[in-house]
């Protein structure tokens, strides 16, 4: 599975999503992300480690905890992916819109 695969399907869980969200906000460690949610702890430590995995997010240091954010290169290689599909799909409508009529 390639890496934007494992991010798509990172962020298809609710929780994770909303997670991902948080941290584009700015960065958070898991103990202040879990705060905002009605997970656990460990619950949130699970879902940033499959976020890390998918590369949208990393960590850094900080003491006794790890201070998490979005992972620019990740987040760019899925808005990439995106903008394929996009493009792909304008192309078919363009393709589709020029089409004679049929009669």
């Amino acid at each position: 599975m390639t890496n934007t695969n494992h991010s798509w399907t990172a962020l298809g869980d609710p929780t994770r999503r909303t997670i991902f969200e948080l941290l584009a906000e700015h960065p958070r460690s898991v103990t202040d992300v879990a705060r905002v949610l009605p997970v656990t702890r460990s619950a949130v430590s699970q879902h940033l480690k499959v976020l890390k995995k998918a590369k949208l997010v990393a960590d850094t240091p900080a003491g006794k905890q790890r201070i998490y954010h979005v992972e620019r290169e990740g987040l760019a290689a899925l808005r990439n992916e995106l903008d394929r599909f996009w493009m792909k799909t304008l192309a078919a409508y363009k393709q589709a819109v020029e089409q004679p009529p049929k009669e």
